[in-house]
């Protein structure tokens, strides 16, 4: 009976919300209903209890852009929000990053895609609401959500705050397990989203928005690794790769005070690699160059999401150098045993960061001044940035303007 009444409930919610929008298409509308069917259904045990709160359990439609399959295009959508809990905060979004994961998912590249899908981990907007025991957040903040809203909280992982490697599997913003309303998270290509405090991060004074939004991802995803190995002053570090975390990556290195040398295919991306505060710039075709820095590396980020050859870079490692992966490559990539074993190299890979060290990162880059370089897009246009994002075209990174979902409404 509870769940019969709170389904009810729900429903009326989303004909109040109809009705508000009856200028919506009737696509949104079917969509809607769909997404509020399909996180109610066969639901017979609870997904979470949440002490006297029971309208944390009701929903509401709000819009998004969704894949529907991983050969569809993105398109409206509706999707159902919960209502907030009483640690929850509610964030009307602002403007969300366009992550090369984003592309992975949507078409399944990783084979774990739950349809529909939508995308979205570096989200940027301000509190519109929050429930009664919050005590981090008021209504008006600038606030960010970036590419998790839950954890265990218990392992010891999650304990030292390195939450992102929850030995329960952390829930992802998108595409993970929905632990309140069933089904799976939907991500940040929509109007709104809800989440607990704990996983709401602080956008600092002084830090462009816009801007700010990869840092949720490319951002945490290349600061991590750089103080988790102790990069500074003294040592020769490289990156290699410039695209949207390849330039992050050669941001914070030179913040860090190392000697940064770019790594690139493409000679175009010379002056750009200089411009964002490398040192020296390599064509990686160039066999010649390449050799010349051999066993000369004490750290080398590999922020290259396509296949290339490893163990390249593996040999210019010195002694005890480390190359470490947060580029996702759709294949396995080869790599030779000597390579590691002669002399003593490590080769690793590194995660985001967890939500201390994200605002950690977020209040660096507002004290020096680091931001990423982005193209801003409306919603509308999202299908032809991911074939943009395939061919590399974009300097560094796609951000959507949230309001043009807003203003699709309105037409």
């Amino acid at each position: 009976m509870e769940y019969r009444s709170q389904f009810v409930a729900a429903c009326r919610l989303h004909l109040c919300y109809a009705a508000k929008d009856a200028k919506s298409s009737k696509n949104f509308r079917l969509n809607g209903w769909r997404a509020l069917l399909v996180n109610w259904r066969d639901r017979l045990v609870p997904a979470r209890a949440i002490p006297g709160n029971v309208n944390s359990m009701l929903a509401y439609t709000t819009r998004s852009y969704a894949a529907q399959t991983a050969s569809s295009k993105l398109s409206p959508f509706g999707i159902a929000r919960r209502e907030p809990a009483p640690t929850d905060v509610v964030m009307e979004i602002l403007f969300c990053g366009v992550c090369h994961s984003d592309l992975h998912q949507v078409r399944n590249e990783w084979h774990n895609t739950v349809y529909p899908c939508v995308p979205g981990h570096e989200i940027v907007g301000r509190v519109t609401k929050i429930g009664p025991d919050v005590t981090k957040f008021k209504e008006g903040d600038l606030t960010a959500v970036g590419c998790m809203v839950d954890s265990c909280r218990t392992c010891s992982s999650c304990r030292q705050g390195l939450e992102q490697y929850c030995t329960s599997y952390p829930t992802f913003t998108y595409n993970g397990e929905d632990k309140f309303l069933g089904g799976q998270t939907f991500g940040g290509y929509s109007d709104s989203i809800v989440v607990d405090e704990a996983f709401v991060l602080r956008i600092p004074e002084g830090l462009d928005p816009a801007a700010a939004a990869p840092l949720l991802c490319a951002g945490i995803t290349t600061y991590s690794p750089l103080r988790h190995w102790k990069v500074g002053p003294g040592q020769k570090v490289g990156i290699v790769g410039l695209g949207g975390l390849g330039h992050m990556g050669v941001k914070f290195a030179r913040a860090f005070g190392a000697h940064v040398v770019l790594f690139t295919t493409s000679p175009g991306k010379i002056p750009d690699g200089l411009r964002l505060g490398a040192d020296e710039v390599v064509v990686s075709k160039n066999e010649d160059e390449m050799k010349k820095h051999t066993l000369s590396f004490d750290f080398l980020l590999d922020a290259v999401s396509a296949d290339h050859d490893i163990n390249a870079y593996l040999s210019l490692l010195k002694l005890d150098g480390t190359l470490t992966l947060v580029g996702a490559p759709e294949k396995p990539l080869p790599v030779a045993a000597f390579n590691l074993l002669l002399p003593r190299r490590r080769f690793a890979g590194s995660g985001i960061g967890g939500i201390a060290e994200t605002q950690e990162m977020l209040d660096f880059c507002a004290e020096h001044g680091i931001a990423s370089d982005i193209e801003m897009i409306n919603i509308q246009q999202i299908n032809e940035a991911y074939d943009r994002l395939l061919k590399g075209d974009v300097k560094y990174r796609f951000v959507i303007d949230m309001a043009s979902l807003k203003s699709e409404a309105a037409a």
